[in-house]
């Protein structure tokens, strides 16, 4: 019975449900670059790199610096409850 329903909306629930499941997909990626550790450090050194070009000010390099270690905590912060619930 259920096949039959979802044969009848597929027409109106396909395309929906493709929708949500592609937003799903990109959320899920974006999450992995925004809590990447690695992506975290290599950001921290090109902001180094461009602070010791000139490229930026000290402001600006001290601005992006602290929301860049603020990242890293959270990082480290999800590690350390993941950590915790895998020994639980």
């Amino acid at each position: 019975m259920k096949f039959l329903i979802d044969l009848l909306t597929f027409p109106v629930l396909g395309p929906i449900k493709g929708v949500v499941w592609i937003a799903e997909k990109v959320s899920e990626q974006a999450e992995k670059e925004t809590y990447n550790e690695d992506t975290v450090r290599g950001q921290l050194v090109a902001l180094e790199l461009r602070l010791d070009l000139g490229e930026i000010s000290e402001e600006e390099y001290m601005e992006a610096e602290e929301a860049l270690l603020a990242r890293l905590r959270i990082i480290r912060e999800r590690q350390a409850a993941e950590h915790q619930e895998a020994n639980a």
